[in-house]
């Protein structure tokens, strides 16, 4: 079968990771050693995290560790998609943070400017395309849906385009839509995460951080009244300060433990086009950064060198008990062939493609569907974690409200309640499997149905409750 063949020879390796460009890592720790303020985690939080600080504060003595290197986490192997959203949408922000909607979507366009305005001035190129963000509807309900959207953001004033199934299809050529809408205002577009880390990586170093690669945390815990102490492999960190950005892996802090899980996505790329399948969707024109309206939703874009990726649908899983096992869960055939058969029905004119590289990652979902800021021994560790799906914009906003509650410049934004606000905890398992998988059958269901949801999804929406499945 075509779905078969085109993942035979495909590397297991984010398509992000498999560059030239891609840095060498700097050494583990091997002694002891102190600082001013100790990042826990290589990916986008801790890395914006490390910047934002030594601009608040240049002389600031800052070690960041990473427990293989940066850019393994989710932050290289995600979609690219950069958004500006900070609490995935307007109806979860009014929910769990009433009053604040207004002013969370202009500090999301706040950062926004601020990280594209930081990728010029330190000349790091994430291969930033402004495309935008567009929804294609693939079933009559979701049509239905997207009107209203358009109708109510034209009407606020936003910068948006409805095509009918014809107009779709001229953008992007797939017999699944029936239309879609091109939010087109704003920075909103697509980057290349790992070229993106990697110049941070870069700045920092130039900067004086020192970047520890290779060195796992075992253990953080207080020391004295005013410092902590870091267990790594290969030697103690003594810090006046310390912040998690671990997002989805395991955390010796049992808050964060309690208020996220994580969720396995997984991602294929293909090989780069010819011109005559380029021609055959026609996407290359419009370049187009796109995601389908349904609850297991596709994402997929095109890279400069014209590959397509493709992650999302059914192919996300929840493992028992908070499962991050790269050996076994990181590399499942039967998730890879889901992906690439709904590829084919998505694009039947491209039969004959290859798949290059596959790959997995893992997300950090929260019960309210957004970053969870939190501190704990009086000031001395804070963290911001659970960005559900959004991190590539919203984890730099996350950084910033790490450190501002670590003292460096702290701003009237740590009295927000999207500060504040403590989540619902995840349940304990076995009730936590049950329930995430019991939803994603549930979601699966309503988009069978054009969308319609059955009385748990009903129960839930009521609940404003969070959940990637």
């Amino acid at each position: 079968m075509q779905h078969l063949e085109a993942l035979k020879d495909s590397k297991y390796c984010s398509l992000w990771h498999d560059q030239d460009i891609r840095p060498d890592t700097v050494p583990a720790l091997k002694e002891d050693v102190n600082c001013e303020l100790l990042i826990v985690g290589g990916g986008f939080t801790g890395l914006w995290a490390a910047l934002q600080a030594k601009e608040r504060k240049a002389d600031a003595d800052i070690i960041l560790i990473e427990k293989t290197f940066v850019a393994d986490g989710a932050s290289g192997r995600n979609g690219g998609f950069l958004n500006a959203s900070l609490a995935h949408g307007e109806n979860n922000t009014e929910h769990h943070f009433p009053g604040e909607a207004q002013r969370l979507e202009a500090l999301g366009h706040q950062n926004m400017a601020e990280l594209l305005e930081t990728l010029q001035r330190y000349n790091i190129d994430a291969r930033y395309e402004p495309v935008g963000d567009t929804c294609v509807a693939t079933n009559p309900g979701s049509v239905e849906h997207l009107r209203e959207e358009y109708d109510e953001e034209k009407a606020a004033g936003k910068e948006v385009i409805f095509y009918d199934q014809q107009q779709m299809q001229a953008q992007v050529n797939s017999p699944t839509y029936l239309a879609g809408l091109w939010r087109k205002e704003g920075q909103s577009g697509i980057v290349d995460p790992a070229r993106l880390c990697w110049g941070l990586k870069r700045v920092l170093l130039e900067l004086g951080v020192r970047i520890f690669e290779n060195t796992p945390l075992e253990s953080v815990k207080p020391l004295g009244q005013d410092k902590m102490q870091a267990h790594c492999l290969g030697g103690n960190i003594t810090s006046d300060k310390v912040l998690m950005a671990t997002n989805a892996f395991h955390n010796p802090i049992g808050a964060i433990r309690r208020s996220v899980i994580p969720v396995w996505d997984y991602q294929l790329a293909t090989e780069p086009l010819n011109d005559a399948q380029l021609e055959a969707i026609g996407w290359h024109k419009s370049r187009h950064a796109i995601s389908n309206y349904a609850n297991m939703f596709h994402y997929y874009r095109m890279t400069q060198d014209n590959r397509i990726t493709w992650g999302g649908g059914g192919a996300v899983r929840y493992y028992f008990n908070n499962g991050t096992d790269i050996a076994t869960q990181a590399d499942v055939p039967a998730l890879f062939e889901q992906l690439s058969k709904e590829f084919f029905e998505t694009f039947p004119q491209l039969k004959g493609v290859k798949f290059s590289h596959r790959w997995s990652g893992i997300i950090a979902t929260s019960t309210r569907f957004c970053m969870v800021p939190g501190v704990t021994y009086n000031g001395r560790l804070a963290w911001a974690v659970g960005y559900t799906g959004l991190g590539v914009g919203a984890s730099r906003f996350g950084a910033r409200i790490g450190i501002e509650l670590l003292g460096y410049q702290p701003s009237d934004i740590l009295q927000m309640h999207f500060v504040t606000k403590k989540p619902m905890p995840w349940a304990p398992e076995p009730f936590r499997w049950f329930g995430v998988r019991y939803t994603q059958d549930a979601l699966i269901k309503a988009d069978s149905r054009n969308g319609e949801r059955g009385l748990w999804l009903k129960m839930l929406d009521k609940l404003n409750l969070g959940f990637t499945c």
